[in-house]
């Protein structure tokens, strides 16, 4: 029988070469969702989650050295050469939203002439015409918006656009960055909702953000990222209802409730330096129930849907 693992990765590590100094971005990373499922990668800035997104995509910069696997319907994604993963896999079976890529359409050319720049460099061989025009639609865009340069329309738009151009080679998998950083909070709603309808239409989405509350939305799994590693991975649900890692706790108490008046007290501290990372738990300076035995490395326990690394758990 089939695996029904979509997207799985073991042990990932990516090491960046920086001036002579090694930055671990993501350290020794484990997870995996299956076919129509989505997760959910949660956690403070920096933490790691984008250098995931471009590990997955195959796209980081050169000074970066990756170990471990990533398979994708059984195919390992690192073993992959450039040329073959490019040709069959990235933006067709695999794309990425990138953090901030509104900023980043070409101010001199129109949406439509951006949006064929990118069939022709992936060898489209459809109708040209009728696949952007679909692309357009399906984020609730009309046609005339093809003929606009982008300080022509608004910030939702082009974030609208962005969207369009992820989809526009029909992937199974999106990755999407920070997909409703910047934008107001109507756009950002219209944003998630047009997530969720294009999840009901089968589409998988890795959607990557410091805000649980978004990621409630979308996932069934999500994954809480802190100094380069996943502390806890399971099942939505539970992590909501059940929270076990101390860093999970706070991030889910800084969530605003409109049925609570209560003051949100931020998380004092900050993390670690991922250039030269402390042994034992990384959140060890800046969690309340920390232990003598937490300087040490802790262990991976196992729960009812996925993990927690935690000594509390022991």
């Amino acid at each position: 029988m089939k695996s029904m693992v979509t997207l799985s990765v073991n042990d990932l590590s990516v090491q960046y070469q920086s001036q002579g100094k090694k930055v671990q971005a993501v350290d020794h990373v484990t997870f995996s969702f299956d076919k129509n499922e989505s997760l959910g990668i949660a956690g403070e800035s920096g933490c790691g989650k984008s250098t995931l997104g471009l590990a997955i995509m195959k796209t980081l910069q050169e000074n970066a050295s990756v170990s471990g696997k990533i398979l994708f319907d059984g195919k390992s994604i690192l073993e992959t050469s450039d040329s073959e993963f490019t040709k069959d896999i990235r933006w067709k079976q695999i794309s990425m939203m990138f953090q901030g890529a509104m900023n980043s359409l070409d101010p001199v050319f129109t949406i439509k002439k951006q949006f064929e720049e990118i069939l022709k460099k992936h060898n489209f061989q459809g109708d040209k015409k009728q696949a952007i025009e679909l692309a357009i639609s399906s984020v609730g865009l009309s046609h005339p918006v093809l003929d606009k340069y982008p300080h022509e329309i608004s910030g939702g738009m082009k974030q609208r656009v962005i969207i369009a151009m992820a989809l526009i080679m029909t992937p199974r998998l999106v990755i999407a960055d920070e997909p409703t950083t910047a934008l107001d909070v109507l756009v950002q709603a219209q944003i998630m909702i047009l997530l969720k309808k294009l999840k009901k239409e089968g589409l998988s989405i890795i959607l990557i953000s410091h805000d649980l509350g978004i990621i409630s939305e979308i996932a069934e799994k999500v994954g809480i990222m802190y100094a380069g590693q996943i502390v806890e991975f399971g099942n939505m649900q539970e992590i909501y209802k059940n929270p076990k890692h101390p860093y999970t706790i706070a991030l889910l108490e800084s969530i605003p409730k409109l049925q609570e008046t209560k003051r949100i007290i931020p998380l004092k501290g900050n993390p670690p330096s991922l250039v030269n990372p402390p042994s034992g738990c990384r959140f060890y300076d800046r969690c309340p129930q920390a232990m003598e035995k937490c300087k040490k490395d802790p262990p991976k326990i196992k729960t009812e849907s996925g993990f927690v690394m935690c000594w509390l758990h022991e």
